[in-house]
């Protein structure tokens, strides 16, 4: 009788390489970051409730199972575009330190922040809607990762403040003038267009709203 042909174990699933699992990474962001911008699109335009998963798949072109695979659902989606356009707005205030002559970070902050509103406005207007309906969605956000850097940047100001580099102002309401000022040509585009007829995306005018911003804000910081 001939001997059994001895059975060889079945040869394992070869793992993939580094590479592929960089390619692979690199395409999931992509794919990511294509349906976030749609949904940034779509949500500053519709609103949370006006807006369908089916809408943000189309402008994204790609199917709603393939978003869904992404994203588990439209609140999942709306909160993901909310904290990325919230970690772009806050980053230039983690700059602030109380090495810095404060005259001269406060007014490059107005300028970074000018430019915010002239490239990302639709950021700020979903953000305006977002915070203006209660921040339903946001708030977690707000009450800790956004509170606790404003709250380290407070104290920084107030060094500025005790050191006799600035006026004495509340760190406070400085902040929210700035957000308030430079945000008003993003969040009220359709406004100032029609009363000056002009917007952030004309150079000329963009310098203008700067300059008048810094010296409304930092003249009234100048130690007296």
């Amino acid at each position: 009788m001939a001997g059994r042909k001895a059975s060889t174990p079945r040869a394992r699933a070869s793992q993939p390489s580094a590479a592929t699992l960089r390619r692979r990474m690199k395409l999931v962001e992509s794919k990511r970051s294509t349906i976030l911008q749609a949904a940034l699109k779509v949500f500053s335009q519709y609103g949370l409730h006006g807006t369908s998963l089916d809408r943000v798949a189309t402008e994204a072109d790609v199917s709603k199972t393939n978003l869904l695979y992404y994203f588990g659902s439209k609140d999942e989606l709306y909160v993901s575009v909310l904290r990325e356009l919230l970690d772009v707005w806050l980053t230039p205030l983690k700059t602030f330190s109380v090495e810095q002559d404060p005259l001269v970070a406060i007014g490059d902050y107005i300028r970074v922040k000018l430019e915010l509103s002239r490239d990302h406005p639709e950021e700020s207007r979903l953000f305006c809607m977002e915070v203006m309906q209660g921040a339903p969605l946001l708030l977690a956000e707000l009450e800790q990762p956004l509170r606790e850097l404003v709250e380290a940047k407070v104290k920084v100001i107030k060094a500025w403040i005790d050191s006799g580099k600035i006026a004495p102002v509340d760190p406070h309401h400085l902040i929210f003038s700035i957000w308030a000022t430079t945000q008003h040509y993003a969040d009220f585009q359709t406004q100032v267009k029609a009363v000056t007829g002009r917007t952030l995306e004309d150079p000329a005018f963009f310098e203008e709203v700067l300059q008048n911003l810094q010296a409304l804000i930092l003249n009234g910081l100048r130690p007296r």
